[in-house]
């Protein structure tokens, strides 16, 4: 699990991509720091597995669903990409629940400034849509955020020049891809409720509807 505070922004080195999937190395400081083989690093917002690291790189390596669901298929060397270590018990949750399971990607549409903030436009599927809900919790590329604005098509968020330094997020270009997990709360809430309703329609399969419908 992870809090969507980016920790630094590493640097990736080498992309060395198979038929669906990819082995991808990226040079780091801070989340380097204890690092042990098979630990989790949130990388561009996708909990992934140290698979090896020495003092200044980690490799990982992206399977077949990892690319389809997120933006890692269009890693090159020398790109910028945020990095946060797994959240330790004990660590103050300063962000929000993010587990690193991207729900799919979305597309940078605007940037707009207003005072010492910058409001940033993204468009989504519906599919995305459903989950996102004004002033909750969004993680953009890693980035633990509150929204501002949604409606059927996009949502906005707003950042402080703190996010702008410690993240990639304003190093986009409109028409870029960012991954999007949207909280979990939701997607959880829905399938309980899908869960309960499924009950309640075998509940009312009892004797007398099997009688009347010709099963008994």
């Amino acid at each position: 699990m992870f809090t969507g505070l980016v920790e630094e922004i590493g640097r990736v080195e080498s992309v060395l991509k198979s038929e669906k999937s990819a082995r991808i190395t990226i040079k780091a400081k801070t989340v380097l720091q204890g690092v042990k083989l098979g630990d989790s690093i949130c990388t561009n917002g996708v909990c992934l597995t140290v698979t090896s690291f020495d003092s200044s790189r980690f490799t990982i390596d992206a399977m077949a669903e990892t690319m389809r669901r997120s933006n890692l298929g269009k890693l090159s060397p020398g790109d910028e990409i945020n990095l946060e270590r797994a959240l330790k018990v004990g660590d103050r949750l300063g962000g929000h629940i993010v587990s690193g399971h991207i729900d799919g990607i979305g597309i940078i549409e605007d940037y707009q400034g207003e005072d010492n903030a910058v409001w940033i436009t993204v468009g989504a599927s519906s599919e995305i849509l459903r989950y996102v809900v004004q002033k909750g919790s969004i993680t953009i590329d890693g980035v633990s955020l509150t929204v501002a604005y949604v409606d059927d098509s996009i949502f906005k968020v707003s950042i402080i020049p703190h996010t702008k330094d410690m993240t990639t997020l304003l190093r986009k270009k409109i028409g870029d891809e960012v991954n999007l997990e949207c909280d979990m709360i939701g997607k959880y809430i829905e399938k309980f409720l899908g869960a309960k309703e499924q009950v309640s329609v075998k509940k009312d399969i009892d004797f007398n509807f099997l009688s009347e419908n010709g099963f008994a």
